[in-house]
């Protein structure tokens, strides 16, 4: 009975020895901590004291939402509605930038909107961007009203460029040098004289003198020829140059520019 008492007693000793108190929880003994209060989110030496911080300045918040309706909120037609969003925040310091983006689909599509918003007289200017590129589709968008059909995937500038051009449609006339425009009807005028262009030279007159100063993508100027192609679009530009007296300039690799100048 002694010697298993004896023994008991010489394990609580042993376990005394080891044991120590870590109240901040870094891993170093309060006996032995110089920095007794160091974060949770501290990366400590061997004394306690951080030599780095695991919070990165760096912070980001995902936001994901989906809704599901029987209705469509415009019209409160019975349908089915979904609706989806993602949101992205990015923090830095004293920076932050939020980005989201949104999907709404009912089993109506945008072609039937187009078509009821022109019935009831609304003739905002509107282009469809989308990934059908079929004859019928693009015919279908035109039919129901669209001013423009920009086919996936596009270049960014791309649309600023139809844009712009949309709005110079909206001028009357565009004099460049001894060249006269008119974007409504498509009539180029030089030194005051009418000139006939065939259908190619005619999409690429309205192209460049709506775009003066821009440089153009070939994608978009590609659009303009029915046999789309790198040496066909050059005959093309030439062609035109040597109706037009118009100096415009190849950037190589990138498209080309009717220069202000």
């Amino acid at each position: 009975m002694k010697k298993n008492l004896l023994f008991i007693i010489s394990i609580l000793m042993s376990i005394n020895l080891y044991a120590y108190t870590d109240n901040d929880m870094d891993g170093v003994d309060d006996a032995i901590d110089k920095c007794p209060n160091s974060l949770l989110t501290d990366l400590v030496d061997i004394n306690g004291c951080a030599k780095e911080s695991l919070i990165s300045p760096h912070r980001y918040n995902f936001i994901i939402g989906f809704n599901y309706s029987d209705s469509d909120y415009r019209t409160l037609n019975a349908t089915d509605t979904l609706a989806s969003s993602l949101q992205v925040d990015y923090y830095y310091k004293q920076f932050s930038i939020q980005a989201s983006t949104s999907y709404f689909k009912t089993d109506s599509n945008g072609l039937e909107l187009l078509k009821s918003l022109r019935d009831a007289d609304d003739k905002t200017p509107t282009i469809f961007i989308s990934a059908l590129v079929d004859m019928n589709s693009i015919s279908k968008g035109f039919e129901v009203g669209a001013d423009d059909y920009i086919k996936k995937p596009f270049f960014p500038e791309e649309l600023l460029i139809r844009v712009n051009a949309k709005f110079v449609q909206s001028v009357k006339e565009i004099a460049f040098k001894n060249l006269k425009y008119l974007p409504a009807n498509r009539a180029l005028y030089i030194d005051e004289k009418i000139v006939s262009l065939g259908e190619v030279q005619e999409c690429l007159c309205d192209v460049f003198m709506s775009n003066i100063g821009n440089v153009l993508d070939k994608s978009i100027l590609m659009d303009c020829l029915q046999n789309p192609s790198d040496s066909a679009l050059r005959v093309a530009i030439n062609k035109f140059k040597q109706i037009t007296g118009l100096e415009i300039k190849n950037i190589r690799g990138i498209g080309y520019i009717l220069e202000k100048s």
